[in-house]
C-alpha cells in the first residue's frame, strides 16, 4: 500500500480533496504537525508521497518559528532524494526555499479570494496541470508572499498579481501557491481561523463564502482531475 505523509501548519488547512484523492487511490495517510514535529527522527529519502500544506506564517521567520529551519532542511533532502513532493501556499515556498529561491513579502498586497489562473510559460511540459487553468475555473488564493523562480523548474500558472503560482520539478516535485484542496464546508473552518487577518485584509466574509460556493464545485473536479493526472505520471 502506498504512504501519503501529510504536514500541516494548522489543523484546518488539511488536505481536504487531496485527502479523498488520495485515499480512493489506495494510499495509507500519516498525518504530522510540522510545528512540534521531532524533525531528527524523519528520514526525507523514504519512498512514498510528502504533501506539505499552508499556514499563515512567513518561510523568512525562522528565528520567530525554529522549526521552519529543520523543515527546510528535510525539504531539501527529500528534493535531492528526487522523491515524490506537493506543496501548497507555506508549503510550495518552503519547497522554493529548499531549492535556494528567496521567498519574501509581496510587493502587490495580499492576494485573497477567487480568481482564475493563467497558463504559465512551460505548461506545455505539463498536460496534466491544464484542468487547472480552464477558463472556466477559479481557484482560491490565499497568501502574501511569493518566491523568486527557482532555477531548472517548469513554470506552470500566473496571475496578474504575482505571476509566481505553480511549478514543477520534474515528475516529482510540485509547488502551488494557491490552493486547490478546499471546498466550501472545508471553508468554514478557515473563516473562522483566518477571522483576524480577514478582517485586517477588509475582507467582507459574506461575500467570500458566497463566492466559494459558487466556485468551489468547478475547483474540485479540476484538483481531482489535474492532481490525479500528477499522481498517475509519478
Amino acid at each position: 500500500m502506498p504512504v501519503a505523509h501529510i504536514f500541516t501548519h494548522v489543523a484546518f488547512e488539511n488536505a481536504g480533496t487531496l485527502a479523498e484523492l488520495l485515499l480512493q487511490r489506495g494510499y495509507a495517510l500519516h498525518q504530522h504537525d510540522a510545528c512540534t514535529l521531532d524533525w531528527d527522527r524523519v528520514i526525507p529519502e523514504e519512498p512514498g508521497l510528502w504533501l506539505v500544506m499552508g499556514g499563515p506564517i512567513g518561510v523568512y521567520e525562522q528565528q520567530r518559528y525554529p522549526f521552519l529551519s529543520a523543515e527546510i532542511a528535510a525539504l531539501r533532502r527529500r528534493l535531492q532524494a528526487q522523491r515524490p513532493l506537493l506543496g501548497i501556499c507555506l508549503g510550495a515556498q518552503l519547497i522554493a526555499a529548499a531549492l535556494g529561491a528567496r521567498v519574501h513579502p509581496g510587493t502587490a498586497g495580499k492576494e485573497l479570494g477567487w480568481a482564475p489562473l493563467m497558463a504559465g510559460e512551460d505548461l506545455s511540459r505539463a498536460p496534466w496541470f491544464a484542468p487547472l487553468v480552464a477558463t472556466d475555473v477559479a481557484v482560491l488564493h490565499w497568501h502574501g508572499d511569493t518566491w523568486e523562480r527557482p532555477a531548472g523548474v517548469w513554470h506552470l500558472a500566473s496571475t496578474p498579481r504575482y505571476p509566481e503560482q505553480a511549478f514543477a520539478l520534474g515528475r516529482h516535485t510540485l509547488a502551488l501557491q494557491f490552493h486547490p484542496e478546499v471546498d466550501a464546508q472545508h471553508l468554514q473552518s478557515w473563516y473562522v481561523g483566518h477571522a483576524c487577518e480577514l478582517t485586517a485584509a477588509g475582507i467582507d466574509v459574506v461575500h467570500l463564502r458566497h463566492t466559494s460556493e459558487q466556485h468551489a464545485a468547478a475547483l474540485r473536479r479540476a484538483c481531482v482531475a489535474a492532481l490525479g493526472a500528477w499522481l498517475d505520471q509519478l
